[in-house]
């Protein structure tokens, strides 16, 4: 019976009524595909657990668990050996599974938990058992019950005995795919691919749009986008990427609008073919890395004045975030680097010297009705490049 296999430990879904399962059945197809590169895993749960079984030899545990480690949904887990749930072959495989670890600790203390109630030790019965056997294995440990090296676990549950040490946590929130699709607007900055993070956490499934305007802007500066998509990947999986032609667009705001208004314009008319996008993706919501008062598109007024076009929800994880904030998860996730990269994007052609931080939205409105743009947004629509982006 003996096999190791990797325990997960659910988070938000274990609250979850009648439609857990649907979680569950999302988490475990996550799951799966995640671990596709480093072999085949049979997924099975319950009570409020996933088992991760290997069904090849050879299979890399810690290759699987840096996989893991990015799997939305997942709050903690941790390797573990499964064995008879008789007591001699708990305190057995116990001495001989943590060979590795506790002969280098000093401390240790044995946690119990008895899922099935039929066991006829009691949880702290089964900690006293196994903590002298522990002891008398590696004689110079000594029990700390409140701050030990190392914590050895036994679980006893339906199918079996679980021996392990300590439990990893995981990335948390939804698993992606369990709160449907959204459009990130996306640019080569810091603050975008750390909202897309953060929105794919609570179970979206990403698309993301980038705006190009060559010749201002670079192939590198779009490759730079792709390479920040691709890290997020690691964590929200397949991200279908939308690259639109933005020159004409841009370039007729610079003639027929007042300068003051370019950002703002610009914002709107992104917002308008992120819609048009959206709408023919079957996507529900937009996803952007504003942050109130960052800068000067970013004002109550300019936010006001780019929602004026907007006829889904606009998701903006990141407004009450200052740039710290923002920066220490870019670096945990590992973005940060890439978005710091000195390729500039569309975003800074034509800015203006001296940029309306409170417009009024008819000013607005008045100031993008002197051109028709139109025909430009449709031809923006129907040029914009398609591809899937995904980690390995």
């Amino acid at each position: 019976m003996k096999q190791e296999v990797i325990m997960i430990k659910l988070g938000e879904i274990a609250l979850k009524g009648l439609n857990r399962k649907t979680f569950e059945d999302t988490l475990v197809k996550n799951i799966k595909w995640r671990l596709r590169g480093v072999g085949k895993f049979a997924v099975t749960r319950a009570q409020s657990t996933m088992y991760i079984e290997p069904k090849e030899d050879d299979i890399d545990f810690d290759e699987a668990a840096d996989h893991l480690s990015n799997v939305f949904g997942i709050a903690a887990f941790t390797r573990a050996l499964v064995t008879e749930k008789k007591l001699e072959a708990i305190k057995a495989d116990a001495v001989e599974y943590m060979r590795d670890v506790l002969p280098y600790a000093k401390t240790f203390k044995v946690t119990a938990k008895r899922a099935d109630k039929s066991f006829p030790l009691t949880s702290p019965q089964i900690q006293q058992e196994l903590g002298g056997t522990l002891l008398d294995a590696y004689p110079h440990l000594k029990v700390d019950v409140h701050n030990p090296e190392v914590t050895v676990t036994i679980e006893i549950r339906d199918f079996g005995a679980y021996i392990h040490g300590k439990q990893i946590p995981g990335a948390g929130g939804m698993p992606v795919g369990s709160s449907g699709k959204a459009m990130v607007l996306i640019s080569g900055g810091i603050d975008s691919p750390v909202a897309a993070y953060m929105m794919a956490k609570r179970g979206l499934i990403l698309h993301a749009v980038h705006f190009v305007s060559p010749p201002y802007t670079s192939d590198r500066a779009r490759q730079k986008v792709e390479d920040l998509c691709e890290i997020v990947s690691r964590y929200a999986g397949r991200i279908y990427f939308h690259c639109v032609p933005f020159t004409k667009i841009q370039e007729a705001i610079k003639t027929h609008c007042p300068e003051e208004f370019f950002t703002i314009i610009m914002r709107r008319l992104m917002m308008e073919i992120a819609i048009r996008i959206s709408e023919e993706n079957d996507l529900k919501a937009l996803i952007t890395g504003e942050s109130l008062a960052q800068v000067a598109s970013q004002t109550i007024g300019a936010i006001a004045a780019t929602d004026d076009v907007c006829t889904m929800p606009v998701f903006r994880p990141l407004i009450g975030m200052d740039k710290n904030e923002i920066i220490e998860i870019a670096r945990k996730i590992g973005t940060f680097e890439t978005s710091i990269l000195p390729f500039e994007d569309c975003c800074t052609v034509f800015t203006p010297k001296h940029p309306k931080t409170r417009p009024a939205v008819e000013q607005v409105r008045a100031a993008q009705a002197a051109f028709d743009f139109a025909p430009l947004v449709e031809e923006a629509v129907r040029e914009t490049e398609v591809k899937t982006i995904a980690a390995l």
